[in-house]
């Protein structure tokens, strides 16, 4: 698997166009696998649900809103949060989604661990927690058996102010946190970089 880090401020069309263009490359068989990693600029997404509650006030949100082609409810993405987009070739497997979304929670669980922090599944939730503090959000995408989208994992305290204009991941009353709140210390986005791309 090729890891590219596309470093920070990484506006959120280019992501999308970036994983299409790999995705089409797996699937003509001219490319490789590709682990991205980035920071985007400030943005809000969901997946294309009838129900779009979770964004509360879309015209009263400061950033802007982006429907995509994942799974799931309203989320942000923004500086001091690393975005890990896995474009990978789940025919060379097992076919199976969730076996996936488990081992994107694994390789997260294991990386905040390295940080001191006890992070863990909840039942029922996919995602990343602290007890019932949300750490990291993932929401994947399918085609013709190549992944994409993928996870979002909060590092900084930076990124954790825009959540409040949402639902996350329509759950109402989940605090978000980051493993720089959980560890009461500065922990950088390049430190946990290096650390999730071993654990991936």
């Amino acid at each position: 698997m090729e890891v590219i880090d596309l470093g920070a401020n990484v506006d959120y069309a280019e992501g999308l166009r970036i994983q299409e263009a790999a995705v089409h490359s797996l699937l003509e068989g001219t490319g490789v696998e590709t682990l991205f990693l980035l920071e985007h600029e400030p943005v809000y997404t969901i997946g294309r649900l009838r129900d779009q509650s979770s964004l509360r006030s879309r015209e009263s949100l400061p950033h802007p809103v982006f429907g995509i082609s994942r799974g799931g409810q309203a989320t942000y993405h923004g500086p001091g949060q690393l975005v890990g987009y896995p474009i990978l070739d789940l025919r060379e497997r097992e076919k199976d989604l969730h076996a996936h979304l488990r081992r994107l929670e694994d390789a997260i669980i294991r990386t905040c661990r390295h940080f001191g922090v006890s992070a863990d599944r909840r039942d029922g939730l996919t995602g990343v927690w602290v007890e019932n503090r949300k750490l990291a959000s993932i929401g994947v995408g399918v085609r013709r058996w190549i992944s994409f989208h993928g996870f979002a994992l909060n590092v900084t305290n930076e990124c954790l102010g825009p959540f409040f204009a949402i639902t996350p991941c329509g759950i109402d009353g989940v605090s978000m946190s980051s493993i720089e709140q959980e560890t009461g210390r500065p922990v950088t986005v390049a430190e946990v970089t290096a650390v999730i791309v071993r654990e991936l």
